[in-house]
């Protein structure tokens, strides 16, 4: 026989006996593994980029059933990612399959000298390290290049063809699970929910009475009627009358949702990942592919009467515009790195934009993974300016004005009375920022993981990612609780919506 093309010279670290796992029952360890080729896959749960590589990496796994095991190991960026049950909950939005590992103190990235968020470590049957690469893969590529690999293993009789069985996290039975987002029309007693990890979209009344429930509940990418239409992972929903858009996130599409004739269409998108599919930037809209679309904002434009819906694109760092009229969709704000910068629109830099709010010709943004609020001036001016955040790697929880605030990965923000209300996720809280004066202080919440209600200060709440106003109240997905919460600006109270048939 030949040389071995693929075999390691360095032999792979194990896994410490001291960390939490997730979808296994008891510690691995490499010499458990062998037999197997293994692919370790380095991500931390707020990193959009590591979530694209999940679903690729659910693909790559399905081609090669009894000879590869995907093992995720969880290093955490956010003081909040190091909390094994935040991990436990992430593994379930996201529907993970395979062995998670909370590397809580980075010892296993350390170890592995890795780099980046997402890595890829493959490792041999014989437990060495053969390759890494860092960032996204597309799936059929690394198909081609996995199977040589496997092919040499089969031929020097490497592979023990039993594939290896784990136990399952399972998420606690609920009406809602992981909501992302959120929409209210009071004057229509409507709220709209997207119940993300359900794959459906849900309209109740302010008193929460379920009105109709949008889509089958199981994953896919189906257009029709509120009982055929699939979704996958959906996050922002916008009302325009009786029109809603949604941000099909993980079918990386945006839909459009007629209330009252009960129909769901796609209105831009191909299905397919931008970046991974060679589409242009721009074009007519069903021809484009997206990057994870969050979150939406429709904006009419009186003295071109045109109707334009800017798109938070999570996965390429950009604000998009659809226009409507037209069917084209384009870049409208972000050169795609990611990071923060200001200036005019196609120089400023963003990083997982994950909200947009309208107010006076003002598009403001949550930019999640510079824990900052950026500000998209629509007027003539053309400029974005960052009104708090300062970093990829700046980040708290702290009030004050301008440079002084920190907040952790903010996910959702709303306008009201001339303020901005910001879910500051990973603190746990909800905020007030003055855009005037760019300060920031604390509204609700302790600051720990909790389902608590009652007053602002004693209430608790656990990862927020949706927040909507109306009538003096706000209305809160509260994410990993899997539940409504309503507070109310008056009473300054924090309630639970009763959401029933």
């Amino acid at each position: 026989m030949s040389k071995p093309q693929f075999r390691g010279e360095v032999r792979a670290p194990d896994f410490p006996t001291n960390l939490d796992w997730i979808n296994s029952d008891h510690p691995l360890s490499m010499t458990e593994l062998r037999g197997q080729m293994v692919i370790l896959h380095f991500w931390t749960f707020c990193c959009v980029n590591c979530m694209h590589a999940l679903a690729q990496l659910r693909i790559i796994a399905a081609a090669f059933p009894d000879t590869l095991t995907v093992i995720s190991v969880h290093s955490p960026k956010f003081p909040r990612e190091q909390f094994t049950n935040s991990v436990r909950d992430a593994v379930l939005r996201y529907g993970i399959e395979h062995p998670v590992v909370n590397d809580r103190s980075m010892y296993l990235w350390q170890q592995y000298a890795v780099r980046a968020w997402p890595s890829l470590v493959f490792i041999d049957p014989e437990g060495r390290v053969i390759q890494r690469r860092e960032g996204e893969i597309e799936p059929t590529q690394a198909i081609a290049l996995i199977k040589p690999m496997l092919e040499e293993f089969e031929a020097r009789g490497l592979l023990s063809h039993q594939p290896l069985r784990f136990t399952h996290e399972v998420a606690t039975q609920s009406l809602l699970a992981f909501p992302g987002k959120i929409a209210v029309d009071s004057a229509a007693d409507r709220l709209v929910i997207s119940d993300s990890a359900h794959h459906r979209i849900i309209e109740t009344g302010l008193d929460g009475h379920i009105r109709q429930v949008i889509g089958t509940g199981n994953m896919g990418r189906a257009d029709g009627g509120f009982d055929q239409a699939q979704f996958n992972r959906p996050q922002g929903v916008h009302l325009v009358g009786n029109l809603l858009y949604v941000a099909d996130t993980d079918n990386h599409l945006i839909r459009k949702v007629d209330l009252t004739i009960r129909h769901v269409a796609t209105i831009a998108g191909t299905g397919e990942q931008y970046g991974l599919s060679r589409t242009p930037a721009s074009g007519p809209a069903h021809s484009i592919a997206l990057n994870s679309p969050w979150d939406l904002q429709w904006r009419h434009d009186a003295p071109d009467d045109r109707d334009d819906l800017f798109i938070a694109m999570a996965g390429n760092h950009q604000i998009a515009v659809l226009h409507l009229n037209e069917e084209k969709i384009e870049p409208f704000a972000g050169r795609g790195p990611e990071g923060i910068g200001d200036g005019p629109y196609q120089e400023a830099f963003f990083a997982q934009p994950n909200s947009l709010a309208l107010a006076e010709n003002i598009l403001y943004v949550a930019d999640s993974e510079t824990s900052a609020v950026r500000a998209i001036d629509l007027s003539a001016s053309k400029q974005v300016h960052t009104l708090v955040g300062q970093g990829l790697f700046v980040f708290g929880d702290q009030d004050g004005i301008g440079d002084e605030v920190l907040l952790q990965h903010v996910q959702a923000l709303c306008v009201w009375q001339q303020q901005i209300y910001l879910a500051d996720t990973y603190n746990n809280r909800i905020k007030i920022l003055n855009p005037a004066t760019r300060q920031v202080r604390m509204l609700a919440g302790t600051g720990t993981a909790g389902l608590k209600n009652g007053t602002f200060k004693e209430a608790q709440f656990n990862e927020p990612a949706g927040i909507a106003a109306a009538n003096g109240k706000l209305y809160v997905a509260d994410t990993n609780n899997s539940v409504i919460r309503v507070l109310d600006l008056d009473t300054q109270t924090v309630s639970t919506l009763h959401i029933h048939s």
